[in-house]
């Protein structure tokens, strides 16, 4: 298998992210070799009910705000033709995705959906109270990212965008360069820059945020309340919330990054 660096992922590549599996609140999702898609988990909106789905490329799975101990969720497929299959809570209309086209990357957050167009442009339904949903002027993203009540995109020029809310900072992004990928946390944004090193912005009351010494990162992840990183030389790190053990990643060994997770970058 190849392996990329985070200089070698700031190629012209194109190509998008293809999430393979999903984690939501109480399910989590696969996409198997085939095309078919697996769940399991809390079902109580249906969100598992994907034993139909054929011919997906990618997954993600509708989080549950960190406030609610409720299993409302959803699940997105996105099909090897651009279009977009949902499965879930749809209370806000979330799951409203059927006349999508043209997608090359799909995100999922509290209560909406947010996909990435082959064009460059993106689309979002869902809850829109602090604007989250408020993308429709966004032009050459290579990627997006879906917070708690924030939605974030990265531009092919390694800029970074965001809207939402923005009472923790989460969407102060603006001055970010060279970043080749992105992770939204509950109330916090990652950005990973060419150089492999890391910058974070907003809630930080766990120390989430506390990233900036942070070298030789090749791929980023946020939780509810906690960053993880994934070094170049397979071990990886971790910042924040360790309520749970959920940083207690100083011993693993072996973690690699695929080159099927390049993203598109056409100008750093």
């Amino acid at each position: 298998m190849d392996y990329i660096s985070p200089k070698e992922a700031a190629l012209k590549v194109k190509r998008w992210p293809k999430d393979i599996i999903a984690a939501g609140r109480r399910h989590t999702v696969g996409l198997k070799s085939d095309g078919t898609v697996i769940a399991v988990g809390d079902n109580k909106y249906g969100q598992c009910d994907v034993s139909g789905w054929g011919d997906m490329v990618a997954v993600a799975a509708g989080n549950v705000h960190m406030a609610t101990n409720t299993g409302n969720a959803h699940t997105i497929g996105l099909k090897s033709d651009g279009t977009v299959a949902a499965a879930g809570w749809n209370k806000h209309g979330q799951c409203n995705v059927s006349g999508w086209r043209d997608i090359a990357a799909v995100a999922a957050g509290w209560c909406r959906t947010v996909g990435l167009k082959k064009d460059g442009t993106v689309v979002a339904v869902g809850r829109n109270n602090e604007g989250e949903c408020n993308v429709g002027g966004w032009r050459d993203m290579a990627a997006v990212a879906a917070g708690d009540w924030h939605t974030v995109g990265l531009k092919s020029d390694g800029t970074v965008a965001a809207v939402g809310l923005n009472k923790h900072n989460q969407c102060e992004v603006n001055g970010w360069r060279s970043v080749v990928a992105i992770a939204a946390g509950s109330h916090h944004t990652v950005g990973l820059k060419s150089d492999g090193t890391v910058a974070a912005a907003g809630w930080n009351e766990h120390g989430q945020c506390n990233v900036s010494g942070w070298r030789d990162i090749v791929a980023v992840a946020a939780g509810c309340a906690h960053t993880l990183g994934l070094k170049s030389d397979g071990t990886v790190v971790a910042a924040g919330d360790n309520e749970y053990g959920q940083c207690e990643v100083s011993g693993w060994r072996g973690i690699q990054l695929p080159i099927s997770t390049i993203f598109k970058f056409e100008g750093i």
